[in-house]
């Protein structure tokens, strides 16, 4: 159980941590940011948007209670940031795969988070907004 309980963790602070670190990108409008997000035509709303769902989300990981919600957003996030890196950046976006490869791994750690987590999604369509 005790291990269990610290590889959830890690998958938790590891999908936190990437997304935490490239808010500092988006939200001071770094170039390379700007100019990923005018090539998606999103820019600056996209960048902006993504980087305020992507702090949410990440609060929401690492609260134990919200962690399946941070999960569903993470993963929705990610699935995006690939999708666009598939059709329109390519995986080696400014030279390198780093953005596509951290956009991976932090879907990974979301799709597992939610298969660990998949008992509560009853109780989580449940809520009344």
């Amino acid at each position: 159980m005790r291990t269990q309980n610290l590889l959830l963790w890690a998958l938790r602070i590891l999908a936190a941590l990437i997304m935490l670190q490239t808010l500092y990108f988006k939200f001071t409008a770094q170039p390379e940011s700007v100019q990923l997000f005018t090539m998606l035509g999103m820019e600056p709303w996209g960048r902006i948007g993504t980087g305020v769902l992507e702090l949410i989300a990440s609060i929401l990981l690492l609260i134990p209670r919200t962690t399946l919600p941070g999960a569903i957003l993470g993963a929705g996030l990610m699935s995006g940031a690939l999708f666009f890196h598939f059709t329109a950046l390519g995986i080696y976006f400014g030279g390198d795969a780093t953005l596509f490869v951290y956009a991976l791994i932090v879907l990974i750690c979301c799709l597992l988070l939610i298969i660990v987590y998949r008992k509560q999604i009853p109780a989580l369509l449940k809520l009344k907004f």
